[in-house]
């Protein structure tokens, strides 16, 4: 049975995104398709703007992408809207970062991602080799080109507005113990947590999510969120697939996802699951 929405939201990693990293020519090209049919087709991404270019094949579009979570939404290259991360929690959250040695990256808008130059040592330790059998490949890559060619290594925090950080941790103990400093932090500052892995957590301003990204997209384009579907994996993943009118899960979703969700693809993310599920699904 062929499904009728007028707007799709897409995860990228562990979705139309590889465990390489990498969008298929096959699933751009069934989105240019679906562009083609009238069907709006958005980006829904933890990752910052600057990230997308990289993992996505030439010639890539889509009507918008709403970026960190629900924190930036963009159409085309310029953004349409935007929240930021205070300097004080940004100040706070770093030093008990340091307290506990949790590797991070703070992500200013329109600048390089930044860790301080004292908190090198045991930050590049958190990704030595080698990997950790629990962490999934595309996380473990992603750090790795972090360190090499991402991250500006400063002496202290430049920039005003900032759109989330990223934290890892090589053992799920010592993520797990971070998670419960930052619920503890939460009750002295109000902001919002997302987790798209086991060993990672970030942090945005409260009550953004990716529910709350699709809200703008759907005011700016004005579109229905009865006639949407969106199509995710892993529990940032939760509050846009609770928010849609019909929701897909991956099928390397971990079962939290598989359990609220309308759908589940046939493939998974290296199978070029969603360009099977659009190709059979909606295409007409």
């Amino acid at each position: 049975m062929k499904i009728k929405p007028k707007a799709i939201f897409l995860d990228m990693d562990g979705t139309i995104l590889n465990h390489q990293n990498k969008v298929s020519i096959h699933t751009k090209e069934v989105i240019d398709e679906l562009r083609n049919q009238g069907i709006f087709v958005f980006i829904a991404t933890g990752r910052a703007f600057d990230e997308i270019e990289g993992v996505v094949p030439e010639g890539f579009q889509v009507d918008g992408y709403f970026t960190s979570n629900g924190m930036a939404g963009y159409v085309g290259s310029e953004a349409v809207f935007q929240h930021s991360i205070s300097h004080e929690l940004v100040e706070t959250i770093i030093e008990k970062a340091r307290e506990n040695k949790v590797y991070y990256e703070l992500f200013p808008y329109g600048t390089p991602r930044i860790t301080l130059k004292q908190d090198q040592q045991y930050v590049l330790n958190e990704i030595r080799d080698p990997k950790p059998e629990s962490v999934g490949i595309n996380e473990w890559l992603s750090r790795k080109q972090a360190i090499k060619e991402e991250i500006d290594w400063k002496n202290q925090i430049e920039g005003t507005e900032f759109s989330k950080f990223y934290f890892f941790a090589r053992t799920k103990e010592h993520i797990n113990c971070w998670k419960h400093e930052l619920e503890q932090l939460k009750q002295e500052i109000n902001f919002t947590t997302s987790i798209s892995s086991d060993h990672n957590v970030e942090v945005m301003v409260a009550n953004v999510n990716k529910a709350t990204g699709i809200q703008q997209m759907l005011n700016r384009f004005d579109l229905s969120k009865k006639e949407t579907l969106a199509i995710g994996d892993s529990d940032n993943d939760l509050p846009m697939l609770q928010f849609v009118g019909y929701s897909v899960a991956m099928k390397n979703a971990n079962e939290r996802i598989k359990e609220v969700v309308d759908d589940i693809t046939e493939f998974t993310c290296d199978e070029e699951g969603v360009y099977h599920y659009l190709k059979e699904k909606i295409i007409l």
